[in-house]
């Protein structure tokens, strides 16, 4: 391992440290080092407050001048809610810019380099340039679509079961995995089920872990089937947005939106139409989506292509049965060679389960 590499992971490590409060903006890390010795450290905290480079700046003062910066993403070179921070590097007097990796958004992408080397400072990119990507893997997919980035998420039988034929399903997994889980809603913008979950749960939808963040909970209901003293709907914990169709009930719409309840139309008759549900969800600033709906939800926005990633929780245990429901339900593919491919897999134990993640590759 390189100097360079080991400063670079502690600015990693401090930006990851931050997942799940930075959304829609990206995680960042920066550490200053002068004369081998580390001045100043600093991550992004929240949208609109300073950025990495800029705390690590003001805990370092005058000690930044002739020093290195460690920044996990290329330092922004316009002016949003905060200064440009390639203007603030110049200023402090720092001799060297270390980056993991360039900036995707249009209006940066190469400009903040721009900035540091016309001003004399010497710049050194892809230090642990794969780790910072696969960190920002939300926001490098939003920025450029203004779309979420969508996570499927199930924990199912070594056969693929959700529940068993008689539809009992509490526990498949251990407590260990479904802690993991409830990290994982805390790190996403918004969470997503279908109406036959809430009726059949009456899941509350929250990140019940310590300092945890509560998502946006998404329902898709194509008619207003929702029961007016549903735990999402009443329970005060988190926003509820309400996703229905053309024939759903007007009076029962506004009793919901007297609840706080927002209600929205997308798709025609039948069913919510999950491309429109990203789409709105993208405008309103909602850089990751969580999918944990049953069976025909997450083949929905599979089969619409919409599937970033898949993490399925594994659980040591087989239930068999044709008629007990698994994670992945609708048409289906009807060619082999049809079949969606996964790539970047990985599989970790989890207490006494299996946690596997890949990423969905579509024709």
């Amino acid at each position: 391992m390189t100097s360079h590499e080991f400063y670079m992971d502690v600015a990693l490590q401090n930006a990851m440290a931050m997942k799940g409060q930075t959304d829609p903006n990206p995680l960042v890390g920066s550490v200053i080092v002068n004369e081998n010795r580390i001045v100043g450290v600093g991550a992004h905290l929240k949208a609109g407050e300073p950025h990495a480079e800029i705390h690590a700046l003001r805990m370092a003062g005058d000690q930044a001048r002739g020093g290195t910066i460690y920044v996990t993403l290329e330092p922004c070179s316009h002016h949003g809610r905060t200064g440009p921070c390639a203007e603030a590097i110049v200023k402090a007097g720092l001799k060297r810019v270390v980056i993991a990796t360039l900036d995707p958004n249009p209006i940066v992408a190469g400009n903040g380099v721009k900035i540091l080397e016309n001003a004399g400072i010497e710049v050194i990119t892809g230090i642990r340039e794969q780790e910072a990507m696969n960190m920002n893997e939300v926001f490098n997919k939003f920025i450029l679509t203004k779309k979420p980035f969508v996570t499927l998420k199930a924990g199912v039988t070594l056969d693929g079961k959700v529940a068993t034929h008689t539809h009992s399903s509490k526990w498949i997994t251990s407590d260990d995995a479904r802690l993991d889980v409830h990290q994982l809603r805390s790190e996403n913008a918004a969470i997503l089920v279908g109406i036959n979950t809430v009726l059949k749960d009456n899941p509350s939808l929250t990140a019940r872990i310590p300092n945890g963040r509560n998502p946006l909970r998404v329902i898709l209901d194509s008619s207003l089937r929702i029961p007016l003293d549903a735990n999402v709907v009443t329970d005060n914990q988190a926003e509820t947005w309400i996703f229905t169709t053309e024939k759903h009930d007007p009076v029962k719409k506004q009793q919901l939106e007297k609840l706080g309840v927002k209600v929205i139309v997308a798709g025609g008759t039948e069913s919510v139409d999950p491309n429109e549900v990203v789409h709105v969800l993208g405008e309103q600033l909602i850089s990751s989506l969580f999918l944990e709906g049953g069976g025909n939800v997450h083949a929905s926005f599979l089969e619409n292509k919409l599937v970033d990633k898949v993490v399925l929780y594994f659980a040591p245990k087989l239930v068999g049965g044709k008629d007990a429901p698994t994670f992945l339900e609708g048409t289906g593919i009807a060619d082999m060679q049809d079949a969606v491919g996964l790539t970047d897999t990985d599989i970790v134990k989890i207490g006494n389960d299996y946690k596997f993640s890949g990423y969905p590759v579509y024709e």
